[in-house]
């Protein structure tokens, strides 16, 4: 019978923060400032402390730090997709800013539904993070209840309507159907469709949709919305629409759809049917430039909506300060950009 061996203790031989103050020559204070306030360390000592940390492997107990002070340095964010290439950029730069000034990222994907996002919710604040970042701000009434009651800085991204309480950080949706409306019918289309995502829950697309219908309306024009099944992967769901447009006995000769995933496969099934229809996206996706023809499409300010969302969660922290009175002017530009796709297909 073999004899049991010893266990190790859990924690034992563990590399300390005593251990890579002493290592590096510094106080154990500037150890514990370096990770949770590393602006206030000096550059030569940030670099001398970063050396011996990763010599010796060290991890801090974020857990206990954040436990002393009731807040960590984590700020958690919900996305709707977080494979989705619409999203990456402004995970990215988020994720950028924050950790400039010592603070991580905690990320979840609600997939467009509500509840989701609501467990999500729940979750991140029963950790206490030192801020929430929600995207739009269509949420379910427990989600909205626990928001208005959390004491941490709430920002919601990629929407913009200033009479809400949280601050928001994005464009408004309605003028994004407007902008492809009017630009689509002064290219000459008459005949001019808009076509809905097929992930159910995606209310900020509905809302492009409303923009777009009420702009044709106003030129005297019949809003024609197509919806494809619902949560139909997106590139099926554009063959689909292209299909199902293509085949009516009056079809359209633009249309504009809800992201580049549902343009680029209802431009694929065109080309291989053979029909002519100009092809408007949104999002301006890695692929809309390859394709041929490339994807004109409507570009939004990803990358600018993150690091803002993020300066203004370090804002309210106190980490960064607040240069002007102007918090709530958050409004940013989307871009339309024109390629071959939105002139007639030869």
């Amino acid at each position: 019978m073999s004899e049991d061996k010893p266990r190790k203790r859990r924690g034992a031989g563990r590399v300390t923060l005593n251990t890579v103050a002493r290592q590096a020559g510094v106080s154990a204070i500037t150890v514990s400032r370096y990770f949770n306030q590393p602006e206030q360390v000096s550059p030569e000592r940030r670099e001398r402390i970063a050396q011996v940390v990763a010599e010796l492997g060290y991890v801090p107990n974020l857990v206990a730090g954040g436990l002393a002070s009731a807040r960590g340095r984590i700020v958690a964010m919900v996305i709707p997709n977080i494979s989705g290439p619409i999203f990456a950029n402004t995970i990215q730069g988020f994720s950028d800013t924050l950790s400039r000034h010592g603070y991580q990222l905690l990320l979840a994907s609600s997939y467009f539904s509500a509840e989701q996002e609501e467990n999500a919710v729940r979750a991140f604040l029963g950790w206490s993070p030192a801020a929430l970042v929600l995207t739009s701000r269509f949420h379910s009434a427990a989600t909205e209840k626990m928001i208005a009651d959390a004491d941490i800085p709430i920002v919601e991204t990629w929407d913009y309507v200033p009479a809400r309480e949280p601050v928001q950080i994005g464009f408004s949706h309605f003028e994004v159907g407007v902008t492809a409306a009017r630009y689509l019918h002064e290219q000459g289309y008459r005949r001019i469709a808009f076509v809905q995502n097929s992930a159910t829950g995606d209310f900020s697309a509905v809302e492009r949709g409303e923009g777009f219908a009420a702009t044709l309306s106003e030129r005297g024009m019949q809003p024609w919305v197509f919806t494809p099944d619902a949560d139909r992967p997106p590139f099926e769901a554009g063959k689909q629409a292209m299909e199902a447009l293509m085949n009516h006995a009056t079809p359209p000769d633009a249309i504009f759809f809800a992201n580049d995933n549902l343009a680029a496969g209802g431009l694929l099934a065109a080309q291989r049917a053979g029909w002519k229809c100009a092809v408007l996206g949104f999002g301006d996706y890695p692929f809309a430039e390859m394709l041929l023809p490339s994807l004109s499409t409507i570009k939004p300010p990803a990358l600018e909506i993150g690091v803002l969302a993020a300066t203004r969660v370090l804002q309210s922290l106190g980490v960064l300060p607040v240069e002007d009175e102007v918090q709530r002017l958050n409004l940013l530009d989307c871009r339309l950009i024109e390629r071959e796709s939105s002139r007639t297909l030869p």
